[in-house]
């Protein structure tokens, strides 16, 4: 089974560089047609159907790939929602760590807990859309704990995700998945700086 993890389109928190979590923040203009054009740069062809996390950001981005590549759009994941990041959403990201030293926020969901939910929305997909090629739109940190959480390195080595960037994992057996690509990087050129970061943490 090949997915692929697609982050949502901008919201204007993006936009103003603030957290956003689990704070249900729409969609903006720029973000509906970053989807758009994503679209169209997709082969058709290569995919069989669009899921998402349940936030209405990443449903309507969902939406707009499906209606682009006329593909159906087969459901929404409460595991693949964004991290949690209790009191410290809507505050811009550039006061986290004066106001939050450690970024230890009162309500955060904890940090090695939300790979391993990522990873049981995979299985939950895997398992309800058996042999599907599923493109499967999600949120950065998520995306970037499940990646860490497949490959075995840390999710804070990953580079941040654009808007509408693709990672590609594939399930190669009954209980595992590899990560074939981050942000269309293949793994195998990413590698690199991951262990670099991790060596010099």
């Amino acid at each position: 089974m090949l997915l692929a993890l697609i982050r949502h389109g901008q919201t204007d928190w993006n936009l103003r560089g603030v957290m956003q979590g689990r704070s249900d923040i729409p969609l903006n203009d720029t973000g509906r047609a970053q989807a758009e054009a994503a679209a169209a740069l997709i082969d058709r062809v290569e995919w069989d159907l669009v899921v998402s996390s349940t936030l209405g950001r990443a449903r309507e981005t969902a939406a707009i790939l499906a209606r682009g590549l006329d593909l159906p759009v087969a459901g929404a994941y409460d595991d693949l929602v964004e991290q949690d990041f209790g009191a410290a959403e809507g505050t811009l990201v550039s006061e986290i760590d004066v106001r939050w030293p450690g970024r230890a926020f009162e309500g955060k969901e904890p940090d090695d807990a939300v790979g391993p939910r990522g990873v049981r929305a995979l299985e939950r997909i895997a398992a309800e859309h058996a042999g599907a090629r599923v493109l499967a739109v999600a949120h950065g940190t998520l995306i970037r704990h499940v990646l860490g959480e497949l490959s075995g390195h840390d999710a804070r080595s990953y580079p941040r995700l654009d808007n509408l960037a693709v990672s590609e994992v594939e399930r190669v057996t009954d209980a595992s998945w590899r990560v074939h690509s981050v942000g269309r990087v293949p793994f195998a050129e990413v590698l690199p700086s991951l262990v670099a970061v991790e060596l010099a943490a």
